[in-house]
């Protein structure tokens, strides 16, 4: 059975930084990509941020220059480092694993991000 577990969210004013961190355990078909998903009120999970095995990433362009993904492959382990945060970056943060062979998908519980002052 796939666990992905999460921790770092919470709130922050506008302008500061939290790291999100999630580690897989379990029987994951490798190789699989690692990223996180947000889905605020009222609107569609996006993808923020994903890596892949090798290191290639890839973001969506609101957090470009701010938001920082990172892979631990040893661990399996995923963080994502958030700068310079935005009230529009309000939302429940979710780390997701994909594998390559098969398309299996894996989910976190999700972790509250609050940007507000």
């Amino acid at each position: 059975q796939v666990q992905l577990v999460e921790s770092g969210g919470g709130l922050v004013q506008p302008g500061g930084s939290l790291r999100l961190s999630c580690a897989a355990s379990g029987s994951i078909f490798r190789p699989f990509r690692m990223g996180w998903y947000r889905q605020a009120p009222g609107k569609q999970r996006e993808l923020v941020a994903a890596v892949t095995v090798g290191g290639s990433t890839n973001y969506v362009d609101s957090v470009k220059g701010r938001f920082t993904i990172a892979r631990d492959n040893a661990k399996n382990t995923v963080s994502l480092q958030m700068n310079s945060l935005k009230p529009e970056d309000t939302a429940v943060y979710y780390c997701n694993v994909f594998t390559t062979a098969g398309g299996y998908e894996y989910w976190g519980q999700g972790t509250q991000v609050t940007v507000s002052s």
